[in-house]
């Protein structure tokens, strides 16, 4: 019996929990480091109280700050949501540049948009090294929408998208001579302004959806577990009670308790005692980061009823099914401007398969991707946690720095799906001074293929969350009409600001106040300590056992996570894979259920008018369509674009006498039209630029020539495939004497060799 407690104990703390403990010292020298220890121990345990003190009392005034917010940088209101024809609780702000930093009101602003799931605003502009930073650094205008913590009675989200569409429009007026606003969406936000991009394609400018969840039934099993929540509550009933007994507000702090729920050992321990064992130095980042974490904020009935029913457990949004209350059709492929989508291998609460799995639902192929005139672009970190995909300062400083730097490199990509790559600047990197910052970035030709790989579900797997739709719809329409009358009718706002204020996340942030008694000399006897501080050295035998502990604590609650997740994992499997269930709810064996999007003959008979006029267009122009032709078509054999290329091609042009000049919109329109023209017909295609080329001079057939050889350059040595392209093309641009027709015998003349 001794053996198999034994083996429990070694099992739950993931082997020996005493391993690596060290050898004590002599009796002396232990006596001495007991002492040390404890003094430290005494002086951080008190250190630690006061720097709950502190928490609380930052949270008690955040709370009851008129427009709480974590934003680092000052700002002024633009617009107040509340004023607008269906009043909603958010607003636009316009960031101040700090001392020493100037904005140009002539470069494309950003607006960037803040989750509303649970937490408060500010997140995306809490520190120095942000997305907004970034922004202001690099000289761009910046704007923020924020929100408010409780929500206007009967507003909705697509009201809520309606604003955001009355402040990007406010945002284009106030900078006339600058392109489109680029859009950042953390989270939530993400799919937010995507619904405002499908319904208002003219607003918007670049997308940039940061950790957003989109296809919300996709993940992997054994890993992906947040996604079965829904089902193992029996749908979302549960939030229509939660409403009732809010008396017609959902409590956020629900939503802050699922996510903390998701990491047990850093919610209960790692984060604690980070704090506790790095007392002198990690205070004031701990009270940073939980005045946001602390501030949960309400949402309308209406609004989060909708979240959970439409998106979450109907994942209506990637598969175009989510209608405005005038019957319009909410589809991502609306969406014209770039779409970059940002998520990470590490980000259990969005993983890449609920952030890219709408791209296949709503695609069928690659040359769809094209002819619809989309760019997608993903960028997949691999380690970075989903809060760290907002706040973390090295992503600040590499993803978030380069994606605002090449803000009009992305919009310049043609139509298809790409992969942003990061390269690392070395000696060796050739044209280093066209990329800003440590790192080229690269887009790669992807396929959707590629997008399968990173992970989606068996149709297994989808029909199982098809059940828990049906199961949802079933338990909220017996509780509405059963239960929801008599919840209502005991409810009052007094019970319910009670049962808000006794969630146990607010409880925690609450309880070591001021106002708790308890709590009179805590900052006084931290004050003592701080001044007589008399660390422990981390060779203390005492501190060693500390850190062993801690360390045999947070494998003990990871094991636990495991174990729970996998048995949650497995219940839910096999309650919606019960074929008596899915029988009951009409989903027979013989039905072929699919979650992506169905046909629609409008978009059809577009897209087939769009080739139709493409094709006939592949042989008008002149010049500047022949040299954009051409360059795409090598850059195609490449596999992807770099961004040092586009900066090339446009510095020569400007240069040149001969090229053609082109502005910004108009190289951007002519790439993607001529990259459209490619992928419908490329043999053809590349023949026509013979016809392109009949009126244009000897001389600007050359330089055309070597100016593409200089762009395809400027990423390094050619490929075989680029060579071999970069010679078909010189059949076509060397000039005759004789005949429209290009004569390869004069290609020696005329720019020479791909080598």
């Amino acid at each position: 019996m001794a053996k198999t407690d034994k083996d429990s104990l070694s099992s739950l703390f993931g082997g020996n929990p005493f391993a690596g403990l060290p050898m004590p010292p002599s009796p002396f020298v232990l006596a001495q480091q007991a002492a040390e220890y404890w003094v430290d121990a005494a002086q951080r345990t008190v250190m630690f109280v006061d720097a709950l003190r502190q928490r609380s009392n930052i949270h008690i005034a955040h709370e009851n700050s008129e427009t709480p917010t974590v934003l680092h940088f000052k700002y002024e209101m633009v617009m107040d949501g509340r004023k607008l024809a269906h009043p909603v609780n958010y607003h636009l702000l316009r960031i101040l540049p700090p001392e020493g930093v100037a904005t140009d009101p002539k470069k494309r602003p950003f607006i960037v948009f803040d989750p509303r799931a649970g937490h408060g605003p500010g997140i995306g502009g809490m520190k120095e090294d942000s997305e907004i930073g970034n922004t202001l650094r690099l000289g761009h205008p910046a704007y923020f929408v924020g929100f408010l913590p409780a929500p206007i009675p009967g507003q909705t989200v697509e009201h809520v998208c309606e604003a955001e569409k009355i402040f990007i429009e406010r945002v284009i007026a106030l900078h006339p001579e600058a392109e489109k606003p680029a859009l950042i969406g953390n989270c939530q936000a993400g799919w937010q302004i995507a619904m405002v991009g499908a319904t208002a394609p003219e607003s918007v400018g670049v997308l940039i959806l940061a950790g957003a969840p989109m296809s919300f039934w996709n993940g992997l099993r054994g890993r992906d577990y947040l996604r079965y929540m829904g089902g193992l509550v029996g749908g979302s009933w549960l939030t229509a009670f939660a409403n009732d007994i809010g008396n017609g507000k959902f409590d956020g702090a629900s939503l802050v308790y699922n996510f903390e729920r998701m990491n047990p050992s850093n919610t209960y321990w790692k984060k604690a005692h980070n704090v506790y064992a790095k007392i002198d130095t990690e205070i004031p980042r701990f009270l940073e980061f939980e005045k946001w974490w602390g501030a949960p904020v309400l949402l309308d009935r209406d609004e989060i009823q909708l979240i959970i029913d439409g998106l979450f457990v109907g994942n209506r949004l990637s598969a175009a099914r989510l209608r405005t209350s005038e019957g319009l059709r909410i589809d991502l492929r609306n969406i014209k401007s770039p779409i970059l989508i940002f998520c990470s291998q590490g980000d259990d609460i969005t993983p890449p398969p609920q952030a890219l799995g709408w791209i296949t639902d709503l695609y069928k192929s690659d040359k769809e991707i094209v002819t619809a005139g989309q760019t997608i672009i993903y960028c997949l970190h691999q380690k970075i946690g989903h809060l760290g995909i907002f706040v973390a300062s090295s992503v600040a400083t590499k993803e978030h720095s380069k994606f605002i730097s090449n803000i009009d490199t992305i919009e310049t990509l043609p139509p298809g799906l790409y992969e942003a790559v990061f390269v690392q600047k070395t000696e060796s990197v050739e044209h280093a001074d066209l990329a800003t910052g440590d790192y080229v970035l690269r887009f790669e030709n992807r396929t959707l293929d590629d997008i399968r790989k990173i992970g989606t579900n068996s149709p297994e797997d989808d029909r199982r969350f098809l059940t828990v739709k049906r199961v949802s719809e079933n338990n909220l329409s017996l509780y509405e009409t059963y239960v929801s009358p008599w919840v209502r009718a005991f409810v009052t706002e007094q019970l319910a600001e009670f049962i808000r204020q006794t969630h146990p996340i607010r409880v925690r942030f609450n309880m070591f106040s001021d106002r708790n008694p308890l709590m009179a000399n805590v900052a006084k006897f931290a004050e003592m300590a701080k001044a007589n501080r008399r660390p422990a050295s981390k060779d203390n035998f005492f501190w060693k056992i500390q850190e062993i502990i801690s360390d045999n604590v947070i494998a003990a609650l990871d094991r636990y996570k495991k174990c729970r997740d996998s048995l949650e994992e497995h219940v839910f499997l096999e309650i919606y894979g019960a074929k008596i269930l899915q029988s009951s709810l009409g989903l027979n064996k013989k039905m072929v259920y699919s979650k992506s999007a169905g046909r629609d003959l409008d978009r059809e008979r577009d897209i087939e008018q769009r080739i139709q006029e493409l094709m006939l267009m592949a042989g008008e122009g002149g010049l500047p369509e022949a040299l954009t032709r051409a360059f795409l078509y090598v850059v195609r054999g490449g596999g992807g674009f770099d961004e040092r290329e586009f900066k090339m091609l446009k510095q020569l042009c400007d240069a040149s006498t001969t090229l053609p000049k082109m502005s910004n919109a108009e190289l951007k329109a002519l790439l993607r039209q001529q990259h459209e023209i490619l992928v419908l017909d490329e043999q053809n295609a590349i023949r026509a630029i013979s016809r392109l080329l009949d009126n244009s001079t000897e001389a600007a057939a050359q330089e055309s020539l070597s100016a593409i050889h200089t762009v395809i350059k400027a990423h390094g040595s050619f490929t075989s495939e680029e060579k071999r392209r970069l010679q078909e093309l010189e059949t076509y641009f060397v000039p005759s004497h004789t005949t429209p027709r290009r004569r390869k015998t004069d290609i020696e003349a005329f720019g020479g060799t791909a080598s």
